[in-house]
């Protein structure tokens, strides 16, 4: 009896462990029925666990990344896309899937282009992101569901990250090295031209859009979804042409070219906003593409205005606006213009960040700096971090930290 009642233990126990991981792996695959799981298609590719064996770095990566901290992480941020995006609409890319597109894309320096190329080429790496044979992700999916993932997420991403490497014995926390650098944003040179270019070409999609909305409130109103794109390029590609040139009368007709660009600019953020009056009025900003577009408004409208402002104080007035209130760029309005005080290009445009390296060559701990704030005050939250991390704020062996 004693022997019966352990035997029917162990296969409760055991039972109950297989329906934990099935559960565990189903978190990662949930509404995604069109995709594999890795227990049905990873016997389908022999050759494949014969070509990782010459790649040791993706092997190892493997194996960690099979965590479900990680993807519990950021499931929970990819869920809040759309308010029902756990229980409806179309099935989705899996947690798992886009996890690991994001670590081949920032592990090789790819972009999201050509990450997506990459990974579609290749067998190994359709291995390693679990994509098996079905279709990547495309870039701007791929670039979607990144944008969904929170600042405060990253960090505890990285804060596991650090955990794993100290299980593995990779690190234990015994040096610690603090460095400044400037990370450069993707984005095209700013000029005034170009971003007073950049936001009327926003503003007029805007109202390309709502035409189908409110078409019917604004009938009969001149101009009321009229686009100047074209004449806003054709502006800058006079200003192109007479940029070498010199002398006082080439100087007047520049400034007659930016006059005639900031008028056109402000019209369309009059006719923008008599779209938006016309959206709540008609109770079509609160639903669908209507809430979209107000949320564009919302977001673009105040940029551009400081984009007009700020090229009539440079160009007509002859006025200087300071670094930290400058606008270069209207998508990733956070940059800053950072003078550098080394050889190649004079200024770099980005933001000021901070790392915290231990030994093993792993990063500990990121800060992006905000205005005003240097790298010289970052010690003191730096062996915080690393006290609550690794236990401890200086060397095992007593000393002090080493500048």
């Amino acid at each position: 009896m004693i022997l019966l009642h352990n035997s029917a233990s162990a296969i409760l126990i055991s039972s109950a462990i297989v329906v934990l991981l099935l559960l565990q792996l189903s978190t990662r695959y949930t509404r995604t029925t069109r995709w594999p799981s890795p227990s049905t298609s990873y016997p389908l590719l022999p050759t494949i666990r014969d070509a990782t064996q010459t790649d040791p770095v993706l092997r190892r990566l493997d194996a960690l990344l099979d965590d479900d901290v990680l993807y519990g992480t950021v499931r929970a941020d990819l869920s809040r896309r759309y308010p029902q995006t756990l229980h409806q609409g179309r099935h989705s890319t899996p947690v798992e899937v886009l996890l690991r597109l994001l670590i081949v894309k920032h592990l090789y320096d790819w972009s999201y282009r050509e990450a997506e190329e990459r990974v579609a080429d290749s067998l190994v790496l359709r291995w390693f992101c679990r994509v098996y044979f079905q279709r990547v992700p495309d870039a701007t999916t791929l670039l979607r569901w990144a944008h969904t993932i929170q600042p405060e997420t990253l960090h505890a991403l990285n804060d596991r990250v650090v955990q794993l490497a100290t299980q593995a014995r990779v690190t234990r926390g015994r040096k610690l090295r603090i460095d400044g650098t400037v990370v450069q944003t993707a984005i095209h040179h700013p000029t005034d031209s170009s971003l007073l270019v950049d936001g009327v070409r926003i503003l007029s999609r805007v109202l390309r859009r709502s035409k189908a909305l409110v078409g019917n409130a604004l009938e009969g109103t001149r101009d009321a979804f009229r686009t100047r794109t074209r004449m806003m390029r054709q502006g800058l590609r006079t200003l192109h042409r007479t940029a070498r040139q010199k002398g006082e009368a080439v100087a007047e007709q520049r400034v007659t070219i930016y006059k005639k660009m900031l008028a056109t600019a402000e019209q369309t953020l009059d006719h923008v906003a008599r779209v938006r009056a016309a959206l709540e009025d008609t109770g079509q900003a609160d639903r669908g593409q209507g809430q979209r577009l107000r949320e564009q408004v919302a977001r673009f409208v105040p940029l551009v205005a400081r984009v007009i402002q700020q090229a009539r104080t440079r160009v007509v007035d002859g006025g200087k606006v300071p670094a930290d209130e400058k606008i270069v760029s209207l998508f990733e309005p956070h940059s800053r213009v950072i003078a550098r005080h080394k050889g190649g290009a004079a200024v770099e445009f980005g933001r000021t960040v901070v790392f915290d390296e231990v030994e093993g060559g792993i990063v500990s701990r990121y800060d992006i700096l905000v205005d005003g704030k240097t790298e010289h005050g970052a010690l003191a939250p730096t062996l915080g971090h690393h006290q609550e991390v690794f236990g401890r704020a200086r060397p095992r062996d007593g000393r002090p930290w080493r500048p």
